[in-house]
């Protein structure tokens, strides 16, 4: 099955950069869509950007769009997410997910169909 591992989190100050990793094992990344939630101390998990299967589509929330990237490495078989003018509000646990989903167009955010998960890595926002 499909393993997913995170890296790349930590500290950073307000309006630094941080560039996450999803590395895969097991399958060709490019056959999977790959998403990336996150999820703040009390609050609920937020999809925040993805990528097709095939296609490699990209989807970015509002609340992220212009600063994150995401973006997919078929050599190194992996999905990044580049984070540029980090605020406070980033500060979460974010991982990515990943599933055989096909989609006409662009992929849904917060899509619940993922069955495969990281196991997540932290982002801090602090001065």
């Amino acid at each position: 099955q499909l393993q997913l591992v995170e890296s790349g989190g930590g500290l950073v100050q307000p309006g630094g950069s941080l560039r996450l990793s999803c590395a895969a094992s097991g399958f060709a990344l490019s056959q999977y869509t790959i998403g990336w939630f996150r999820q703040a101390p009390g609050k609920e998990r937020e999809g925040i950007s993805c990528i097709t299967s095939i296609t490699g589509r990209t989807n970015l929330a509002d609340s992220v769009k212009g600063r994150f990237t995401i973006s997919r490495d078929a050599v190194k078989n992996t999905v990044y997410l580049q984070m540029n003018s980090l605020t406070p509000e980033d500060t979460a646990v974010y991982y990515c997910a990943g599933d055989l989903i096909s989609y006409p167009g662009l992929c849904a955010l917060g899509d619940r169909r993922y069955r495969y998960w990281g196991q997540g890595t932290q982002v801090t926002v602090s001065s």
